[in-house]
């Protein structure tokens, strides 16, 4: 009996090379393009290794040559031949297989093809993103995606094979648990078998791995699934991957150390980078006095400035009264901007008032007759000249200004400086500068709920020096919280862990989680606190985020095989879609929709 089908592939498209001429071979694929000769019939078929060229001669099989005649794009064929060299004049350099091409002797259709509603080839690869997203099952099929689902597989095969060699244990957790505040909106699942409860799908494994160092595994990872209802942009999914890891018994430095370690193997790995050993350091509050964003892109300069005591020296009104209510004044200076003029200016104002909180920009232009701008006659001729130094301001460039509160100055800085950076092109390409943000705050001021709130989340470890200002000044008190940060984007975030009952008591009281609402939805936990928890820490790169680096692309719809859009649906399959009612009515749910329109 035949143990192998005529059509099973016996070598793959993409693999082939001189080495194998004159080899018999089947290879198995799709139809990329078709080529009539007026006699000979070349096929370009590819599968998931890359593509080669298939010669149909009539002379040499009518058979095959009569099967190639009626092929189209994206057909499904299986070919059998020999392995050829291509003559001189027709290698392809550009193609892995460009030296050789399979000489067809038999053919098989195995499936036909509608035509597809966009091109697949690289060369033509224009479609609609709406389009592509609805037939995702065809865009996978691109060279592209692909490439970066091949990259993606190498990446968590590097980072399993790190971390298995550092002495992790995967261990899998549940997706189904219960509903704890971590930030983001949890997406709920009604229990039928217990009407009116529910679980929540994880926002993270966050407690369920501090749970595992209580258990005794002391060093855990995962390729966690993580799901939260919030808005999306071009880094955010609804569902996302996080390499997720904790550890017993350490420091942050041990974490630091094990983290960079894992960044350097999966860059070296899939695309031969070199991560720099070690990463450099910053703490928060430098990294918001120096670029206004706690992410900061440092491949490039254009820090910010303080101008406090200028600016409250000065005659322009807006800037001493800045300072006086406790603001703060700051600036950047962009290389070469000295040439944009009065009609630039407006219009990169305009834009920073729509896009921030800031309420204007104020701007000197260092011409080679001298400072040139509408408030320069509020400044003495000392007082432009300390401001334009401290900026490292040089002739031809322009000197940009925010007075406002704290947070209105670095957010309308930081968006102005990341702007300016891409129109100037200031950006260097294939550089990757990993930074460590280190001493968050443990709490955030919500002026909207006017109480504290977590600036990562509630089980972060205070810094041994602030525990007794958790009560008595919890502004100032610093977590042991720490984000890898690359090119502008955060690409993990971490902590040391509470691991003491009382410590986290503390906590939650300062967040107005009393203790019966604490023992309500963290009993569990704090329980498990009782029962000798090691010290313990642990971090969460974002494994998507760092794919789409390695990928170079803009945005991590590219590097998931079926993404949602930005309103979190699935055109493809039409998620997330209504039910029928009678399953609503196992699971006890009644519907109250807000009316149409």
């Amino acid at each position: 009996m035949a143990t192998r089908a005529d059509w099973q592939r016996t070598h793959w498209c993409g693999e082939v090379r001189k080495a194998d001429v004159g080899g018999e071979m089947t290879f198995n694929g799709w139809v990329r393009r078709r080529r009539d000769h007026g006699g000979l019939i070349f096929v370009d078929l590819v599968d998931r290794t890359g593509l080669c060229q298939v010669v149909f001669d009539p002379s040499e099989c009518p058979d095959a040559h009569a099967t190639a005649g009626g092929l189209r794009g994206e057909y499904v064929l299986s070919v059998s031949g020999v392995l050829a060299a291509r003559s001189d004049e027709t290698v392809n350099p550009r193609l892995e297989t460009g030296e050789v091409e399979l000489r067809a002797r038999r053919a098989e259709v195995l499936n036909p093809s509608e035509t597809p509603p966009f091109s697949l080839t690289e060369e033509d690869a224009a479609a609609d993103e709406m389009i592509r997203l609805r037939y995702r099952y065809l865009d996978l099929r691109t060279p592209r995606m692909q490439r970066n689902l091949r990259l993606r597989h190498r990446a968590a095969q590097a980072a399993r094979s790190y971390l298995d060699a550092q002495g992790f244990w995967e261990v899998e957790t549940p997706m189904l648990f219960r509903q704890t505040p971590e930030g983001a909106r949890d997406y709920l699942v009604p229990s039928r078998v217990n009407p009116g409860h529910f679980y929540a799908l994880p926002q993270s494994p966050q407690i369920m791995k501090q749970l595992l160092m209580v258990a005794g595994m002391e060093r855990y990872y995962q390729l966690a699934r993580c799901l939260r209802d919030e808005d999306l942009r071009r880094d955010r999914q609804p569902e996302h991957t996080q390499i997720d890891m904790e550890l017993a018994f350490v420091t942050r430095e041990d974490i630091l150390t094990v983290t960079e370690g894992l960044f350097r193997a999966i860059f070296r790995e899939t695309i031969g980078y070199e991560l720099p050993d070690p990463f450099p350091r910053m703490t928060h509050a430098e990294a918001v006095a120096k670029y206004g964003t706690d992410k900061p892109d440092t491949r490039y300069g254009m820090e910010l400035t303080d101008l406090g005591d200028i600016a409250a020296q000065c005659e322009f009104r807006v800037f001493a009264s800045a300072v006086q209510s406790g603001g703060q004044v700051k600036a950047i200076a962009a290389p070469g901007g000295a040439q944009w003029g009065r009609m630039v200016m407006d219009r990169i104002t305009e834009e920073l008032q729509r896009e921030t909180r800031a309420k204007g920009l104020a701007w000197i232009a260092l011409l080679d007759e001298g400072p040139k701008s509408p408030i320069a006659k509020f400044f003495t001729d000392e007082q432009l000249r300390d401001l334009i130094a401290r900026t490292g301001a040089n002739p031809g460039d322009m000197v940009l200004m925010v007075a406002d509160q704290p947070d209105v100055v670095a957010e309308a800085l930081d968006r102005l400086r990341r702007k300016l950076a891409d129109r100037l092109g200031l950006i260097p390409e294939g550089v990757f500068s990993p930074l460590w943000v280190l001493d968050f705050p443990m709490f955030a001021w919500s002026e909207d709920e006017g109480r504290w709130d977590a600036e990562h989340h509630p089980f972060c470890m205070p810094h041994p020096d602030d525990i007794d200002l958790i009560e008595s000044d919890p502004g100032k008190v610093r977590a042991q919280a720490y984000d890898v940060v690359m090119n502008g984007d955060e690409l993990g975030s971490g902590s040391i862990r509470i691991h003491r009952r009382d410590i986290q008591q503390r906590i939650f009281s300062m967040l107005g989680i009393t203790a019966e609402q604490a023992e309500e939805r963290f009993g569990f936990l704090l329980k498990a606190f009782e029962y000798g928890t090691p010290p313990h820490g642990g971090i969460a790169p974002g494994f998507d985020r760092i794919v789409m680096w390695l990928c170079g692309e803009p945005n991590i719809r590219e590097v998931m095989a079926f993404p949602k859009t930005q309103t979190a649906q699935c055109l493809m399959s039409g998620a997330p879609s209504m039910v029928d009612d009678r399953l609503l009515r196992d699971l006890h749910i009644k519907l109250d929709l807000p009316p149409e329109g």
